[in-house]
């Protein structure tokens, strides 16, 4: 009886240990699955490194005017983009520069999250470099200017004059990564 239950005990260790392996290997492959799933829906599309600015046609029959914004949300930083707007053609690439400083005497991992209006914007804005796609670290009273680059296609519906970009940095605990991309 005690051999038939060390028997059945190995038994199941060995399944488990198959089980174990099979999930971890899983779990690396959810990442291509997952990149892959995001390209065929077009869900999470806000990178397209794939698309280069010169692919895009430049539409120089119309104007749009872009307000950046740029908040915190319980951070002792200091966040402002170094121009409030620009005036572009739809499809034109776009550099704007922000400037973060933590005025703190600690070091602060800080993760800034986009927003946009009109809300439907983001199926139009792409961007080809953007701090908000790491976690953003700075140590006690650093002072850092960060590039934005983007493109705003021109089959942006033609009564859109104005739209704003906004990023609002929250602080993330220590050891936590950033997850938006």
């Amino acid at each position: 009886m005690v051999e038939n239950k060390s028997i059945a005990n190995v038994l199941m260790l060995k399944k488990l240990l198959i089980f174990t392996l099979i999930m971890f290997v899983f779990g690396f492959a959810l990442v291509p699955f997952y990149e892959k799933f995001c390209e065929v829906t077009g869900i999470n599309n806000l990178l397209r490194p794939d698309i280069q600015a010169k692919e895009i046609q430049v539409d120089e029959s119309r104007w749009i005017m872009v307000e950046f914004d740029a908040n915190t949300r319980g951070l002792p930083w200091q966040f402002k983009p170094l121009q409030t707007n620009a005036r572009i053609h739809p499809g034109e690439p776009v550099s704007v520069m922000y400037e973060i400083t933590n005025n703190s005497d600690r070091e602060i991992n800080g993760q800034a999250i986009p927003s946009y209006s009109p809300r439907f914007l983001d199926k139009y804005l792409k961007k080809f470099e953007c701090f908000c796609f790491t976690k953003q670290t700075l140590k006690p009273n650093e002072t850092r200017q960060m590039p934005v680059q983007f493109v705003i296609e021109p089959e942006l519906p033609a009564d859109i004059q104005t739209v704003t970009i906004s990023y609002t940095f929250f602080e993330l605990a220590a050891g936590v990564s950033a997850v938006n991309k």
